[in-house]
């Protein structure tokens, strides 16, 4: 028999691609800011298809101390192909998430867990004095803006690597592609209770960043996604119907017009480009309806639109912040 993995209060899990000279610093300071906490911990290190000696420095660190560990993507596949790699490893009912290049400051994980402690669900971190060039500054202050317009969660950094979080909450949110830039906007539309915190940011020493203006413009288009997921992902009807619905008013009201052209004056309509987009804007109008009505049938045989969860409060729960959170399904 093997033996039983020990039980896990708090899990912290780091991303690293290419940081063989910032790992044994991190491990050095995450254990310095946990032998404090009083609580069991361990931190997981993804290493995502590094090319340099990661993998040997985490392979090391692990068989001195069991508290770390790592698991090795075979290539790389981005940063939220690790964290959803390394969400399904953890152990902890608790977890933080930080950036391997030390430019998070592990000296603030004990904020984030007071912080969850207190009753949030989700803490994100707000590098209050960003240490990046103006290059990546600028980008992250109109992404973090055009973000809580459009999501209606207002945070100065939806983007930072430190954030702590109930494990559940990572695993209930959808990570692929860019959508790690969009968690506490995923976990707000959830339902789940979402904080910022000012931390402490620190200039990166060594390596170089793995980010460039084409993740703020593959991160543009997921926002597109996260619009859909937050809006309209339990009614799908509305978002494809009321395309539908603005593209046939339109070609109605074209077509309208040019019947009254036809009626009513001796001029040919036949030949008229405002015809074939009429006609088109009808069309694409029945493909939307179509489309949306097709989306729900979808979300009602898998039964996704019925989940709904809940805090449960009864004579058993002396603290109410610590109802238990159950997942049930409306209807049959």
């Amino acid at each position: 028999m093997t033996e039983a993995a020990p039980e896990v209060e708090v899990s912290l899990l780091a991303p690293a691609k290419n940081e063989a000279e910032n790992l044994p610093r991190l491990f050095a300071e995450v254990r310095d800011a946990m032998q404090r906490q009083h609580r069991s911990w361990e931190l997981l290190v993804v290493d995502d298809g590094s090319t340099d000696d990661s993998w040997q420095v985490i392979t090391a660190q692990a068989r001195v101390d069991p508290r770390f560990r790592g698991i090795r993507l075979r290539r790389n596949f981005g940063k939220a192909a690790a964290l959803a790699a390394g969400v399904a490893e953890v152990r902890g009912h608790l977890l933080v998430t930080l950036d391997a290049d030390l430019q998070d400051d592990p000296a603030e994980i004990p904020r984030l867990l007071a912080e969850l402690d207190d009753g949030a669900d989700l803490v994100s971190g707000h590098k209050a004095q960003r240490q990046d060039p103006l290059g990546k500054r600028l980008p992250s202050k109109v992404f973090n803006w055009i973000t809580g317009l459009i999501t209606g969660l207002k945070l100065a950094d939806h983007n930072c690597g430190l954030k702590a979080a109930r494990t559940e909450v990572y695993r209930r949110v959808p990570l692929y592609g860019e959508l790690h830039r969009y968690i506490p906007a995923l976990a707000h539309q959830l339902g789940y209770r979402v904080r910022e915190l000012a931390v402490h940011h620190r200039p990166r020493v060594h390596g170089k960043s793995n980010y460039g203006l084409e993740r703020y413009v593959r991160g543009a288009l997921d926002l597109l996604t996260v619009v859909a997921l937050t809006r309209y992902g339990r009614r799908p009807a509305h978002l494809f119907g009321g395309l539908g619905l603005l593209s046939g008013t339109i070609g109605t009201l074209i077509l309208l017009y040019l019947s009254g052209v036809w009626l009513f004056t001796d001029q040919s309509i036949g030949t008229r480009p405002l015809l074939t987009l009429g006609i088109l804007l009808e069309i694409f109008a029945v493909q939307m309806i179509s489309v949306g009505l097709l989306a729900e049938l979808v979300l009602h045989r898998t039964g996704r639109d019925r989940d709904v969860d809940v805090l449960v409060a009864d004579h058993t729960s002396r603290d109410p912040r610590a109802q238990s959170n159950v997942n049930f399904r409306l209807g049959k």
